[in-house]
């Protein structure tokens, strides 16, 4: 596991900051989708009946490609040594040593915030954050 200095974090914060970007706006586009063939989804258990494949097809191709983006920006971030989360706001943490007693914590920053300014322990998660410095 990588761990990462509060400034480590905001050095990567640029490169970060786009791949959450693209993660939440895949998720918010797949969410729209899901909704959206819902109804298709439920006609076809029935019989099926009345539908025009075109249209659903595009639709399903459209999901396919934004759940592709969804993965990729996922492989990215865990590449980069980030963990996501809360796709959905963008919340994601960065692994960290306290520098006081040597213990595992994470930065944490979410999509819209300028900078990673915030830490909790592993098991206070976002509800803990406390400013940095630690």
């Amino acid at each position: 596991m990588q761990l990462f200095t509060p400034e480590e974090a905001n050095v990567a914060l640029p490169v970060v900051r786009l791949a959450v970007e693209r993660l939440v706006a895949a998720r918010r586009r797949l969410s729209e989708l899901d909704q959206r063939l819902a109804p298709v989804r439920a006609r076809v258990a029935g019989n099926g009946g009345g539908l025009h494949p075109g249209p659903v097809g595009a639709l399903q191709e459209e999901a396919a490609a934004s759940a592709n983006r969804l993965r990729e920006a996922f492989e990215e971030l865990d590449g980069l040594g980030v963990q996501v989360k809360d796709p959905d706001t963008g919340l994601v943490d960065f692994p960290a040593r306290h520098p006081a007693d040597g213990s595992t914590v994470l930065l944490c920053w979410r999509l819209g915030e300028p900078e990673v300014s915030f830490w909790h322990t592993l098991e206070a998660g976002f509800a803990g954050r406390k400013p940095l410095p630690f």
